[in-house]
């Protein structure tokens, strides 16, 4: 792990970061990579800059807290619900689902202003990682309110921590909860989706050995863990006084022990050892530090960095390190990257449709500041990757043949025009008029672009010899089999 020629420091951003920029190679290049590396496993508390932060600061999802919003929101739904005149009625709902959609809007724009701007750019990639491994649909119910938090607080602070806390983190958080449908599932009531896709998607993976009377004695342990809306004045439900201490609110989160099945449970063969929400905590536990979820997770992580069939001794040695180091996500990252068959992959992954638009504007516009990226999200939707509408609950797909149908390559083709012709929508507001000139962005000067030419084939650089103008060489360089892969 010791690269220090140029085109090999900048194949590592490409992989490491959201895509290699000048600024970026610049700094990879002054601290050396395994200085840098360091500091992406190990964040600081460095942030964006200023011109980005403040279309984040400006949010409404930044300025006030989800339970707020949550139980503001189910007051506009049950007020719209309640009118008796339909055209006011329906006036009303559209106001409450244009509400709903901006916040996921917000959401999504921050997503992108932090995946091309922050210092960290490992814990970006990692932040999206596992907000696709533990995938909502922000569409269901009033999940466009959660979503935005969701990413901040239950996968953002644990995305390089340890697994066991970023488990937690999801399986206390109402937009899990009610997307796998848990605020549901009641003693003598019981729903077993959440149960299902934490065991089979989460953790320990299909095919590891759990039955499904293992589904069922977890879905019982998850009995009363759910959502309040009530508010956080609002008094505790009635209970009987036996039960009362058990009770817990946190936030939109509550653990309500009157719908909790207490009896006995055996799960993965052997018996549960708690009650009420400790219960919880102990099979959180015994999942996070199973064999089956270091090698599931590991492989995971291996084809999102590595190949689309990563080498089964690297993943041994991953999970290895997952298992002795008690989940250290760090830890396991570290091991892949000082592998040999993580050196010998680079360049060579497809990348996705949310890494190929990222990666694009971050080479064309290096750390120039978009002000509008409603044009992003766009691309991003028409490649079929929209952040947080994933349909189910496996997240999006993370191999190439998901994502390299001809269909796709012609709409790259014509996003990287986009990009590389009229990247002036980028730095206008989306309700200003055409630019007379858009803005340029200056590729064939580039830096990082100089230093990757010579490694790339003889094709490639002779289309771009043959571009008779700034827009068809931007494009064509966008649009070349060596930008399609990081």
């Amino acid at each position: 792990m010791s690269a220090t020629d140029g085109a090999t420091q900048l194949q590592w951003l490409d992989r490491v970061a959201w895509g290699a920029n000048a600024s970026s190679a610049e700094q990879l290049a002054h601290a050396g990579l395994p200085a840098w590396l360091r500091a992406q496993l190990h964040p600081d508390a460095a942030g964006l800059p200023p011109a980005a932060q403040a279309q984040i600061d400006a949010m409404a999802l930044t300025r006030t807290p989800v339970d707020q919003l949550a139980v503001s929101l189910e007051a506009q739904r049950a007020a719209a619900q309640a009118l008796t005149d339909d055209d006011q009625k329906k006036a009303a709902q559209r106001e409450y689902q244009a509400r709903l959609n901006a916040l996921l809007r917000e959401a999504r724009q921050r997503a992108v202003l932090r995946a091309l701007y922050s210092p960290h750019q490992l814990q970006e990639q990692m932040t999206w990682f596992w907000m696709n491994h533990f995938n909502v649909d922000a569409r269901k119910d009033n999940l466009r309110a959660l979503v935005g938090d969701y990413e901040e607080t239950a996968i953002r602070p644990h995305a390089l921590g340890r697994f066991r806390d970023l488990l937690g983190a999801t399986a206390h958080h109402p937009a899990m909860l009610r997307y796998l449908d848990n605020a549901q599932n009641a003693a003598n009531r019981i729903n077993e989706n959440y149960a299902r896709e934490l065991m089979e998607l989460h953790t320990l993976g299909v095919g590891s050995g759990y039955t499904q009377a293992d589904v069922q004695e977890l879905a019982r342990v998850l009995t009363g863990v759910g959502v309040t809306l009530r508010g956080s004045d609002a008094p505790p439900p009635r209970l009987r006084p036996e039960l009362q201490g058990a009770y817990v609110q946190q936030g939109l989160f509550e653990f309500n022990p009157a719908r909790h099945d207490f009896g006995p449970k055996t799960l993965l063969g052997q018996p549960m050892t708690q009650r009420g929400l400790a219960e919880v905590d102990e099979a959180l536990d015994r999942l996070a530090r199973a064999l089956a979820t270091a090698r599931f997770v590991s492989r995971k992580l291996a084809v999102y960095f590595v190949s689309d069939a990563p080498p089964l001794a690297l993943v041994e040695r991953m999970a290895a390190t997952f298992m002795r180091s008690d989940g250290d996500i760090a830890a396991v990252l570290t091991t892949m990257f000082e592998s040999p068959e993580f050196s010998a992959s680079l360049g060579r992954k497809f990348s996705d449709p949310l890494h190929y638009v990222i990666g694009s504007v971050r080479l064309a516009y290096d750390d120039r500041v978009v002000t509008n990226v409603g044009p992003m999200l766009g691309w991003i939707d028409r490649m079929g990757e929209p952040l947080y509408t994933h349909a189910t609950p496996d997240g999006y797909p993370l191999t190439q043949d998901a994502w390299a149908s001809a269909g796709q390559m012609a709409t790259r083709f014509e996003i990287a025009r986009a990009i590389g012709a009229n990247g002036g929508v980028l730095f206008r507001a989306a309700d200003a008029p055409a630019a007379a000139v858009p803005a340029l962005p200056a590729l064939a000067a580039s830096r990082a672009v100089r230093t990757a030419m010579p490694g790339w084939s003889a094709d490639t650089r002779e289309a771009l010899a043959q571009a008779t103008s700034a827009p068809d060489w931007n494009t064509f360089l966008l649009a070349s089999p060596e930008h399609m892969h990081r």
